[in-house]
């Protein structure tokens, strides 16, 4: 008996003509598995879905003349759903790539299935660095961006700017711990401290009490190591306490363009962050944020991007190689750089991190945005090598082993 989750979506696109000399059930089948309701529902989501299926179709609906089939499904913020359909996709449905928005935890554990099956697995929403170190996988490609990532380019921002004293109000769970360690060691590295730090529970809705212990401790910089709905409502409540006013910087660790359209300029203006995407950088992320808008209505966030360009890669492997074999498909991926609208000369490095510029990003006030969606601009770009926890400190059986 099939597993029910919420919200389970078939898109089948028809077959060409032609023939490809492997491909398993004579069927692509790629697994989109996202947070559909809950507080990851804004920036992943059914944005996430369509990034996927947008890249389909400009793909043409077939590869090597054989049908692209795109599932998806809502794994509900919940590990053990997240991982049953795993198993099931690919045990029963034969899926041949899974790629994620979840949360780090339903991340490592779809990577560790696909390890365990021989499955190809994207994570393309998560952050925790976890998924190119001790969980890192053959399988597995870490795609958007990592914890890692955000620190370097938002805690080096800051510090650097005289602020030096950090206290974190960080989501209790995989990604806000690996979010928050992270940033604590940029921070430290610098010559900054660490004056102290608060975890919070899953979908908090009253953090009062943690912005009251930010206030008295101090700090240069309130940081908030969270995402999703939990940062917009913790924000939204620093601002009624009145943080910034009180003389203490607000450092968002993970920042979506969803949470800046959620919070409104009046509340985020100001606000530095770092971002794997922004609509409005060049002329080709213009042209694909037109054409998603269309059909979302709003535009893309950098996971929604993402989406679109992981499986764009993932299709070209399997088009060149004939096959959709996994470890023949990730090879050519490996070896194969990635130019698109995401990423110009991206690659996939041996332990699965997907290398690419990051962006230093600063949210507009209301009197400098000329529309609804003119909300940020970019400070300057990351390079990946910048960007990324270099390989010789990678604890990845697959570099070090």
């Amino acid at each position: 008996m099939k597993l029910l989750t919420g919200v389970t979506a078939t898109l089948a696109l028809s077959a060409g003509f032609a023939t490809a000399q492997d491909i398993s059930g004579d069927t692509v089948k790629i697994g989109a598995m996202v947070d559909m309701t809950g507080v990851y529902s804004a920036n992943g989501g059914m944005g996430a879905v369509l990034g996927a299926e947008m890249a389909i179709e400009d793909f043409g609906g077939t590869v090597n003349g054989k049908p692209i089939e795109l599932l998806s499904a809502n794994y509900q913020n919940r590990v053990d759903v997240a991982s049953n359909l795993a198993r099931e996709w690919i045990d029963q449905d034969g899926v041949d790539m899974m790629i994620e928005s979840t949360d780090s935890a339903a991340a490592i554990a779809i990577q560790n299935i696909g390890k365990e099956k021989n499955v190809l697995s994207v994570a393309a929403g998560s952050a925790s660095t976890a998924l190119t170190n001790g969980e890192c996988a053959a399988t597995g490609i870490h795609y958007v961006y990592d914890t890692y990532a955000l620190a370097t380019g938002t805690g080096n921002a800051i510090v650097k700017n005289g602020l030096t004293d950090w206290y974190f109000i960080t989501a209790d769970y995989a990604f806000g711990h690996s979010l928050e360690e992270n940033t604590a060691s940029v921070v430290q590295e610098l010559g900054g401290n660490v004056v102290g730090t608060v975890r919070h529970p899953f979908k908090a809705t009253d953090y009062s009490s943690f912005i009251l212990q930010a206030q008295s401790s101090g700090s240069d910089v309130v940081a908030f190591a969270n995402a999703g709905t939990d940062f917009s409502t913790a924000l939204k409540q620093a601002s009624e306490f009145g943080v910034v006013q009180g003389g203490q910087t607000i450092a968002g660790m993970l920042v979506f363009l969803t949470d800046i359209y959620a919070l409104g300029l009046d509340v985020a203006q100001g606000l530095t962050y770092t971002t794997g995407f922004y609509w409005d950088h060049n002329d080709e992320t213009r042209a694909f944020a037109a054409r998603f808008k269309e059909r979302h209505g709003s535009m893309p966030t950098m996971i929604h991007a993402g989406f679109y360009s992981a499986v764009t890669h993932y299709l070209n492997a399997v088009e060149a190689t004939g096959t959709d074999d996994t470890a023949t498909v990730r090879k050519w991926m490996g070896e194969n750089p990635i130019n698109d609208f995401f990423a110009k000369d991206g690659y996939i490095r041996e332990d699965g991190r997907m290398m690419h510029t990051m962006y230093l990003a600063q949210v507009k006030s209301p009197d400098e945005a000329e529309n609804e969606d003119d909300v940020a601009r970019v400070l300057r770009e990351i390079p990946a090598e910048e960007a990324y926890m270099p390989l010789e400190k990678s604890t990845c059986a697959l570099v070090n082993g």
